[in-house]
């Protein structure tokens, strides 16, 4: 069985590529190599940042394989499958690492999914994304009913599902679903290029950022307010901060070692 999902590092970056043409939908052997693969990076030290992309030029991923579908009706241990969908998009999103993903296709369903598992939206300005699964009297299953409330707020998050209709690229960078929108062709570079940004950053404070606001969004202000500390205090102890700091003092470029 030939791989769907593969990555390469470039400085450390790695990127992920998913072909699975012409659509580019999430089956099952696909979970299981983006959730081999995210281990993979997980314990990469060389890795810095992560970028999320798939081949062709129609879509990102345009959803769940509906052809697994009528297998899934007819066994009963369903949500097993489900929730292994769910540990792998956990894993995605809980990647101690920057991810960003490259949207320069259609995204839907699953594929919207797997972006908001990510850190980072980077969509061409030609492509749709939203959430069909209502049309076929299903509703999102790959946490698209907790992650899109949580990042656009409750209402809108009902109305894309509730009429599953696709938003334009334009509306999405308006609700912040995504975080850019770039011409066509452009999401790669751009997506490249902000990678490059961060990859200069140090890795151990870019995590606990991440961790930071992760656990802050799970709990109330003040609690919230002691995890950051608790990180901060952390953070304090590495050798990129003494690096940081020298180089402020010797106003040079610090040269961060991850560490």
């Amino acid at each position: 069985m030939n791989p769907l999902v593969t990555y390469k590092k470039e400085n450390e970056i790695a990127v992920i590529t998913i072909d699975n043409p012409p659509l580019n939908v999430m089956n099952q052997q696909i979970q299981k190599e983006l959730k081999a693969i995210t281990a993979e990076i997980k314990a990469d030290k060389e890795v810095v940042c992560v970028l999320l992309t798939s081949t062709g030029e129609k879509a990102f991923m345009a959803g769940a394989d509906i052809k697994e579908f009528p297998q899934m009706i007819e066994n009963p241990d369903m949500r097993d499958q489900v929730m292994f969908m769910h540990q792998m998009l956990n894993e995605m999103e809980e990647l101690p690492k920057p991810t960003i993903a490259v949207l320069d296709g259609l995204t839907f369903g699953g594929g919207c999914e797997l972006a908001l598992a990510c850190d980072i939206r980077i969509a061409e300005e030609q492509i749709q994304i939203g959430f069909p699964e209502i049309n076929l009297g299903l509703f999102p299953g790959g946490a698209g009913t907790q992650r899109l409330p949580r990042l656009i707020g409750e209402s809108k998050a009902k109305e894309i599902m509730y009429t599953g209709e696709p938003i334009t690229a334009a509306e999405a960078e308006k609700i912040g679903l995504v975080n850019r929108v770039v011409p066509s062709n452009e999401a790669y570079r751009t997506g490249m290029n902000l990678a490059l940004q961060i990859t200069e950053k140090s890795l151990p404070a870019l995590s606990k950022i991440k961790q930071a606001v992760h656990d802050g969004m799970e709990v109330n202000l003040k609690e919230g307010i002691e995890k950051e500390a608790t990180l901060f205090k952390e953070v304090f102890q590495t050798k990129d901060v003494q690096e940081g700091v020298e180089a402020f003092i010797e106003k040079r470029k610090p040269n961060f070692m991850h560490q």
